[in-house]
């Protein structure tokens, strides 16, 4: 394996997204996938740095929270940190090594810099709220309910990352290392493949969404709103990413591999309850975070309804069934305006237009922009 393929014998466009012939030279006059190259520039558009959001009110707010609502605060910024902590290194370590098309893999790229861009942001909030930030980094791994979930997400790319390093070390076939057999098959390294993207399509559309709707809370009561607007930034980035995974898994794989087809349809029982189980997992969370006392304007009945809701868009973008009853509209309104231009949609004629990137600056467009101007 090469860093630079120079021998390739297909046009850079006949290749496959993964497992296909080394890259060679990265270009993008003509593609593949467009998309992957639209998802890059929106996310690029929205760069920011965490420095650039004032918080330094939030530290005066989190002294004036009830003890309960400091637990509920300090609760969901462990757990943000140790989900980011996997999200930031994993997607370059387990896909590029595989990726075979120059879009995506600049995509995996600019997804994984956003991703170090969160990290960087929680120890931005957390040196301006605590006057030690080692009680937080230091008892993050103390907490059973985040390192189980954490745990969850790993798992599928540690599988892959190994079963890929063995594919790229010895090829297809069965082979002997240290007196042990070791057999690699490539239908089941796509599966795994198949897996993770899953696994990560979950993380990226469900596994936040109870500690954003803490942090979008606290701001309606007009406490914490730096560290509100942060997770708003964040839930627009993540929004981006989770694009890109209901593409791969509903737009691509699956339309130019007949395995990722096959293993589409062996596997749908297995996604659904990852899915079921990510809700589970939400719920808990939840009640975890509520079990000395609920702030105003949340309890965990409704993030429960909230987060069922949420687990039926996702699934319903993969085609597939949501074993939930659920109402039409968002069972949690107020935060709409948090998350409000920050849906992308997967089909570029059916994004939404609510920002512009106009000279590598993205300029939010609302009911204010125009204000003062006729026409």
């Amino acid at each position: 394996m090469s860093v630079l393929n120079t021998e390739g014998k297909k046009h850079h466009t006949e290749a496959m997204a993964f497992l296909d012939e080394g890259l060679g030279m990265q270009r993008y006059d003509v593609m593949k996938y467009k998309q992957f190259d639209k998802l890059t520039e929106k996310q690029l558009g929205f760069f920011w740095q965490p420095q650039e959001v004032d918080v330094s009110k939030d530290s005066k707010d989190f002294k004036d929270l009830t003890r309960h609502e400091q637990h509920i605060f300090t609760s969901n910024l462990k757990r943000q940190i140790l989900l980011d902590s996997v999200q930031g290194r994993s997607p370059n370590l387990a896909l590029l090594p595989i990726v075979t098309l120059p879009e995506i893999e600049t995509w995996i790229e600019t997804w994984a810099f956003s991703e170090t861009i969160h990290s960087r942001s929680y120890t931005h909030i957390i040196r301006n709220i605590y006057s030690n930030p080692s009680i937080v980094f230091d008892s993050l791994l103390d907490s059973k309910e985040i390192v189980d979930c954490a745990g969850d997400i790993s798992k599928y790319y540690d599988d892959l990352i190994e079963y890929s390093q063995w594919y790229q070390l010895l090829g297809a076939g069965t082979h002997t290392v240290n007196g042990k057999k070791i057999t690699i098959d490539v239908y089941e390294l796509k599966k795994k493949i198949w897996m993770c993207l899953n696994s990560v399509n979950v993380l990226e559309g469900i596994r936040f969404y109870v500690s954003f709707a803490c942090s979008w809370a606290f701001a309606e009561l007009k406490k914490m709103e730096g560290n509100a607007k942060i997770i708003k930034f964040i839930a627009r980035d993540e929004n981006v990413h989770l694009a890109s995974t209901q593409y791969l898994l509903s737009k691509v794989l699956t339309k130019e591999d007949p395995d990722f087809a096959r293993i589409a349809e062996e596997c749908e029982d297995e996604i659904i309850q990852m899915f079921v189980d990510a809700v589970e997992q939400e719920k808990q969370w939840a009640q975890y975070l509520f079990k000395d006392g609920s702030m105003i304007g949340l309890n965990t009945e409704l993030l429960n309804n909230y987060i069922e809701w949420i687990a039926c868009k996702r699934m319903t973008a993969l085609g597939l069934r949501c074993p939930y009853t659920v109402p039409q509209a968002n069972p949690l309104p107020w935060t709409q305006k948090w998350i409000s231009g920050a849906e992308v949609q997967v089909a570029p004629q059916e994004t939404e237009i609510s920002s512009y990137i106009i000279g590598g600056v993205k300029k939010d467009v609302n009911t204010e922009t125009f204000k003062g101007f006729s026409l």
